[in-house]
């Protein structure tokens, strides 16, 4: 397989990497036109900090529409972070660490540097507890959404912090004219838990919750953020949230919130092209009877309604001489980000891939172009 690699750990560092973000600068801002990939780095042996936490983030720059790739810098204490330009800056909005603070940084020379969130003034959005003391904020690299004269970014508050069951879904925004760096910009909705009285019985699920939701305006123009379900064994089922028109309160009905998602058990990043209308996404999706969910082949896929799904085409699926279990042992394509690039989607993805301990622990991020994707509709 021919893989444009961005960034490579060698296993035995017990060092891995994951959450990629992607985004090609505007023509008119500084080292405009090149595209910004940032990761974050997680494992045993990854850099940690005072608290024994994950936190460091690497950005990484091409000049020559991805096929090559030079490391930029390193962002300590930023952890699960979107890349995403505004108004003649460009921001990096996740977590200070895993289950952290609420931080933001702005960057004004497209990613050399970047601002410090030393307090609410500075990119402090919404102070975490220590270590694992509520809250514990959480989120992936998701996109950051313009709509109704705000901008939007789902997040969860993981209290208690048990990973899927205690996850409580939630919404931060702020008017599209604020400093962005100002805590007092930020408005967060009521926080919502799975309610395990939800999962339909012929799910037959252990640990019900969800997880690592998208902000997205559907076609009617109301405002929801479809979340990740763990739904072990059932599969294909993700979580559609509604959002209030400014943010400030989010809302589930299980009688018809539960959408079938393909790959709905992992990570997924959900954007609407401006010229057709649809949504798409790239997801883990299997065919395999027997699990719940498999890592070893990313898929694009698109939706006129956010909630019937079409394959469109099977973009990364293993190569190497492994049987299908070994593949879905070792291999993994996921957390793909993405973006519209003209007419091709350019993406980002954290790739265990040849070496890896297992299709979890990523050993590259890769870089992947579809072009001219709208001629597979």
């Amino acid at each position: 397989m021919d893989l444009t690699q961005i960034a490579f750990q060698d296993a035995a560092t017990r060092s891995y990497l994951g959450s990629p973000s992607i985004l090609r600068l505007p023509s008119d801002a500084p080292h405009g036109g090149e595209i910004i990939v940032t990761h974050d780095h997680f494992g045993p042996g990854c850099p940690r900090n005072h608290e024994d936490e994950e936190h460091l983030t690497t950005v990484y720059r091409s000049s020559d529409d991805g096929r090559s790739w030079q490391q930029v810098t390193h962002v300590a204490g930023a952890f699960w972070s979107s890349l995403f330009f505004h108004s003649g800056s460009l921001y990096l909005l996740g977590c200070s660490q895993q289950y952290g603070s609420i931080v933001i940084r702005r960057s004004e020379d497209g990613g050399d540097t970047w601002s410090h969130p030393a307090d609410g003034a500075s990119g402090l959005l919404f102070p975490g507890g220590p270590r694992r003391t509520p809250p514990n904020f959480h989120c992936a690299p998701v996109p950051v959404l313009e709509a109704n004269g705000r901008l939007y970014r789902a997040f969860e508050d993981c209290d208690p912090c048990q990973w899927p069951t205690g996850f409580q879904s939630l919404v931060i925004s702020a008017p599209v004219d604020a400093d962005l760096l100002q805590a007092g910009s930020w408005a967060m909705s009521n926080r919502m838990p799975f309610d395990p009285a939800w999962a339909p019985e012929e799910w037959q699920a252990q640990r019900p919750g969800w997880l690592e939701g998208n902000v997205v305006a559907a076609p009617d123009g109301r405002l929801v953020n479809i979340l990740r379900v763990n739904s072990a064994p059932a599969r294909d089922i993700a979580a559609m949230v509604e959002l209030s028109d400014n943010g400030a309160s989010v809302s589930f009905s299980p009688a018809d919130g539960f959408i079938t998602f393909p790959g709905g058990m992992t990570k997924f990043s959900i954007r609407r092209d401006a010229e057709s209308g649809v949504y798409l996404t790239l997801a883990n999706a299997t065919d395999d009877p027997r699990v719940a969910v498999t890592r070893n082949v990313l898929s694009l896929y698109t939706s006129e309604d956010l909630r019937s799904w079409r394959h469109l085409r099977t973009l990364l699926s293993d190569d190497l001489a492994h049987s299908w279990d070994e593949s879905m042992r070792l291999t993994g394509f996921q957390y793909a980000d993405w973006q519209f690039d003209g007419d091709d989607l350019i993406a980002a993805v954290r790739t265990a891939y040849r070496g890896a301990h297992n299709f979890h622990d990523a050993n590259r991020i890769t870089f992947h172009r579809v072009a001219d994707w709208r001629s597979l509709l």
